[in-house]
């Protein structure tokens, strides 16, 4: 008998490691729930609910299979070993399925579970699934990891015009087993159950998370390149959790772009281009976990930016999280969060730019903070993205290039329309007073919202100096001059 060990591949179709189990032969799934562990990670209440409703329903797909679906708690990932051996001698296994996953935890955790495996004379099989290609298998010439962007798409370009990665048939129906899937819980302990408007904008299961890359590759994503930036249209796939959770591939959401544009990467739609894109940055970024592994240690990227001084300023750091900072676009993108479980991906580096050089805080406390929100926390994006925009990371924005919040909400979100919905309290303004309410001085005391909480020039020049300090820094400073969006 086989044993599938699903994780963040929560899906019936185009699950490699589940058909390759099911094809082999008798074929039981299991399902650790790990409170400690996830805890230990930062995930959300809102991401682990998630999990919970799309195990729900794909328990469902199983069972008409005939595939039973069994949970057992490991409360950490070191628990995983002795937990997975007691089933597997248990049920008689002859093999472990695993679909591979990246982070320095979760490859030890898996090999840990491979050696204790092993010792017992049970196999365990692993397979390339929640990406395109392998990690390794994408180097420069000299043998390492990318760490430029643009670099390591022509690569996966070139890959993909060779060889395409194939779909993988779901597993068919097998005969029933004398052992019935397990009830999941409702909840775990520690993660609060999230509201039922914020579950009600996530559904879970394959056909919802099908039935949204159909509409966006059928509708929006022609016009995807543009829309992608006005967080008031609904420009955006809103796949993010689904991938995360892997309740949809990334090879089923290439394929749906390459019909959508006629089978091109680089030509065609630029929208679908610009989509394509999007999903070898996800790549990308979990290479890099791989090849540079101390950014899954609280490490900056760039060694010498682990000198900055950051200040310790918990009061703004508050303001920033509970959406009270006095700048409508910063205030309305934390609202979306706190109350969605989700960011637009421009405001996302709009106020990661605000908390970090604005603020001047440390790039990490909003890490921990968006992964404790977000529906679709992944470590590999939500990292790479926080060391983009605070300037730390492979790939990063240069130090002198801030975002500009004033001018970012001016360019998209012209209308206040994003603005006015998350803050109503400033739904009498007209679109450019939104914007910016503490322009209206004293006519400003009919509206209750705070004022700013940082002179934006001032913190600007307070970020440039912080970075041109540093040890290594040769840029020059003058190069700041246009940088400042």
């Amino acid at each position: 008998m086989q044993l599938i060990w699903l994780r963040s591949d929560l899906r019936l179709h185009d699950n490699t490691a589940l058909s390759a189990a099911a094809a082999r032969g008798p074929t039981v799934a299991v399902y650790l729930v790990s409170p400690q562990q996830w805890l230990a990670h930062d995930d959300a209440p809102c991401k682990v609910d998630f999990w919970l409703r799309n195990l729900r329903e794909l328990r469902l797909e199983l069972d008409r299979l005939n595939i039973p679906l069994l949970i057992r708690t490991a409360p950490s990932w070191a628990d995983a070993p002795a937990v997975l051996l007691d089933l597997c001698l248990q049920l008689q296994i002859d093999a472990l399925y695993l679909n591979e996953e990246y982070g320095l935890h979760e490859t030890r955790r898996d090999a840990a579970v491979a050696r204790t495996l092993k010792a017992e004379g049970i196999e365990v099989r692993r397979y390339l699934d929640q990406l395109l290609f392998k990690p390794g298998s994408v180097l420069t010439r000299t043998g390492t990891y990318f760490q430029v962007f643009s670099q390591f798409r022509k690569v996966c370009y070139e890959r993909l015009h060779h060889s395409l990665p194939g779909l993988v048939l779901a597993p068919k129906a097998q005969a029933p087993l004398n052992l019935a899937s397990d009830a999941l819980p409702d909840s775990v302990e520690g993660f609060a159950v999230p509201s039922d408007t914020l579950r009600n904008l996530w559904p879970a299961g394959e056909n919802e998370a099908q039935r949204r890359l159909d509409a966006f590759t059928d509708q929006q994503i022609e016009y995807y390149g543009n829309d992608r930036d006005f967080p008031a249209r609904p420009g955006t796939s809103q796949l993010s959790a689904y991938l995360a959770a892997g309740v949809i591939s990334p090879r089923q959401c290439l394929h749906a772009a390459l019909q959508s544009n006629h089978g091109e990467f680089e030509t065609g739609h630029p929208g679908a281009v610009t989509w394509i894109n999007e999903l070898l940055w996800r790549e990308f970024y979990k290479h890099i976990l791989v090849g540079y592994p101390r950014v899954s240690r609280h490490r900056a990227f760039r060694p010498e930016t682990e000198a900055l001084a950051w200040r310790d300023a918990p009061d703004d750091l508050a303001a920033w999280q509970q959406a009270r900072t006095g700048l409508p676009i910063i205030d309305a993108a934390m609202r979306q969060l706190l109350e969605t479980g989700w960011m637009h991906n421009r405001l996302r580096m709009v106020v990661a730019m605000f908390l970090t050089k604005n603020l001047l805080i440390d790039w990490r406390e909003g890490e921990r903070f968006f992964m404790r929100h977000l529906i679709d926390g992944d470590l590999a994006a939500n990292n790479g993205g926080w060391q983009w925009s605070s300037s730390t990371g492979t790939d990063s924005a240069p130090y002198f290039r801030i975002f500009n919040p004033l001018s970012q909400s001016e360019k998209f979100d012209p209308e206040g329309v994003f603005i006015k919905h998350w803050l109503p309290e400033l739904a009498s303004l007209s679109k450019k007073e939104v914007h910016n309410p503490a322009n209206l001085g004293g006519l400003f005391g009919a509206v209750d919202y705070p004022s700013p909480i940082v002179d934006l020039h001032a913190s600007r020049a307070r970020a440039l100096a912080a970075f041109k300090n540093l040890p290594s820094r040769q840029d020059s400073v003058e190069l700041a001059g246009s940088a400042y969006e």
